[in-house]
Parts: C-alpha cells; sequence; structure tokens
C-alpha cells in the first residue's frame, strides 16, 4: 500500500478514507447473505412471513437496484417455497381445487405487472416542490407499507378456527387471486401472509392445507414472474444462487425446529420485527426525499 501511494503520488488520507468504507460494504455484504438465513428461517417455521424481508435484506445490505431486488425476491420466495411445498404434496396437505381458482388469476395478474406495467415506469415519477420521487422510493414507500399491514396481521390477528374442508365461493377466491398477483407483481413479494387467511376463511380450509396450497401458489406466481420478466433485469446469478441457496439452508433450520416452539409467539415477535422495520424504510425514504 505504501509503494503504491508513493508510486502514484496518491495522498495517504484518501487511501485511509477509503478503506473505512470498504470494510463497511464488505460488513453490510456479510450481515446480508447471514439474513438470508433468516429468511428462509422464517418460511421454514410460519410458512410464510420470510419473504418480506427480501426486498430490504436486498436494497439496504447488498446494495441491489430497487426494481431489480424485485426480480430477486421472486426468486428467492419461489425457490423455497417449491422446497416446502414438496413436503406440502407429499402430505396431501394442498387442495387442488383452491390452488386452479386463486392461482390461475393470479399468474395472470403477475404476468401484465411484470411484463407491461413495471418496464414502463419511469425513473422519475413526479415532483412536489422541492421533493423528486423516484421509482426506486415510491417501491420501497410501497414495500413498507405491505410490512406494516402485514405485521398488524401477525401481531393483533387471533387464531382462525378449523371450519372444515369445502372449496367455497370461487369467485372471491379469483378476486384474492388477481389482488395477491398485484402484490407479487409489483413488489415480488409471495404474499403468503394474504394467500393463507383467504383459503381458510373463502375457501374453508384447514391451517395445514391452506399453508401447504399458500406454499404451492407462492412457487408459482413467484417463479413465473421471475421467468418472464428475465429479459428486463440483469441478473448476477452468482450472487442470487448463493443467496438463495443460504435461504434454503434456513428453511431446514426453520422447519427442524417448528414441533419444539409455538408458532403463534414467534409470529407475533416476528410481527413487531417486520413493523419496526417497515417503519424504518418510511422514516430512510422520506428523510431522502427531503
Amino acid at each position: 500500500m505504501k509503494n503504491f501511494i508513493k508510486n502514484n503520488k496518491c495522498p495517504a488520507f484518501k487511501i485511509d478514507l477509503l478503506l473505512p468504507s470498504v470494510r463497511f460494504f464488505i460488513i453490510m455484504e456479510v450481515f446480508g447473505y447471514l439474513a438470508a438465513i433468516l429468511i428462509g428461517f422464517t418460511m421454514g417455521l410460519l410458512g410464510g412471513g420470510g419473504s418480506i424481508l427480501t426486498i430490504p435484506v436486498l436494497v439496504y445490505l447488498l446494495g441491489v437496484d430497487p426494481l431489480l431486488a424485485t426480480s430477486y425476491s421472486l426468486f428467492v420466495v419461489g425457490t423455497c417455497s417449491l422446497v416446502g411445498s414438496f413436503h406440502a404434496f407429499k402430505t396431501k396437505n394442498v387442495d387442488l381445487i383452491a390452488f386452479l381458482y386463486f392461482g390461475i388469476p393470479s399468474l395472470i395478474a403477475v404476468y401484465i405487472i411484470r411484463k407491461f406495467l413495471l418496464p414502463v415506469i419511469p425513473e422519475h415519477i413526479a415532483t412536489i416542490g422541492y421533493v423528486e420521487l423516484k421509482r426506486g422510493s415510491l417501491l420501497m414507500l410501497l414495500f413498507a407499507v405491505l410490512m406494516i399491514t402485514s405485521a398488524f396481521s401477525m401481531i393483533f390477528k387471533k387464531q382462525i378456527p378449523n371450519p372444515g374442508n369445502s372449496v367455497t365461493k370461487k369467485g372471491l377466491l379469483v378476486v384474492q387471486g388477481l389482488l395477491v398477483g398485484c402484490v407479487t407483481g409489483i413488489l415480488g413479494a409471495g404474499g403468503g401472509f394474504m394467500i393463507v387467511p383467504s383459503l381458510v376463511l373463502i375457501s374453508k380450509l384447514d391451517m395445514k392445507k391452506a399453508v401447504g396450497t399458500s406454499l404451492a401458489l407462492m412457487t408459482c406466481s413467484a417463479l413465473f414472474g421471475f421467468f418472464i420478466s428475465i429479459d428486463n433485469s440483469p441478473i448476477h446469478f452468482k450472487s442470487l444462487f448463493l443467496f438463495t441457496g443460504i435461504a434454503l439452508i434456513g428453511i431446514f433450520i426453520g422447519g427442524g425446529i417448528l414441533e419444539k416452539i409455538k408458532p403463534d409467539q414467534l409470529k407475533k415477535v416476528f410481527g413487531i420485527f417486520v413493523f419496526s422495520m417497515g417503519l424504518f424504510i418510511i422514516v430512510k425514504e422520506l428523510i431522502e426525499l427531503l
């Protein structure tokens, strides 16, 4: 390093200022990959929820562009859900009728959003006074609202009683599928926190079958959304595969200890954490805007 400074006549203080920043980014990257374990862990333990952390981890810890992060998140969520849905199919905890009525409209919505809407969203959204609203900030603010909404659902929602196994109100299932597909397409979230209550209340499924069907639905919609948007996204597959592989480790850890703890208690703790992160994102983005 001394020879480099001497030969290039580079002031030593510039190097000294650079090194801490380099160390900072390396530490952030390490934390980002470690956070992937938490993402998989919560999905393995709760049947969902971990996907809500994927976008913030990718954007704030790994420095991924918010729009690109939605594509990365779709792959991570879809792959983790695929692993979880294997067990659900094996144990016959996937309701095929609900899967079709919910899943097909969801895929249609994902296709329209990822193929036609997102590519035409401009980098500059609007200017309000001295404040310039950019695409990345808008996506992160929308995602923060989604996080806070899901957090309230996890913290305050009471246990839903098992109402049986008959599939009813197929029209409502179609509407719910379209709504979840829009969320998945725009924000890169699997929407498991929306799917499970819908399947229990509308399709009258028990919780195990609702979770299994939700994982199967998230697998299809998330991976479908990822593959139809590859052409519009500069995917760095090596980093994406590494991040996803670490998340899969978390899934097996979460699934392994599922029987040893009470998921409802953990869900509330996780909900508080998600709520805090949602508030953090809103404050951070508003400060940058102002």
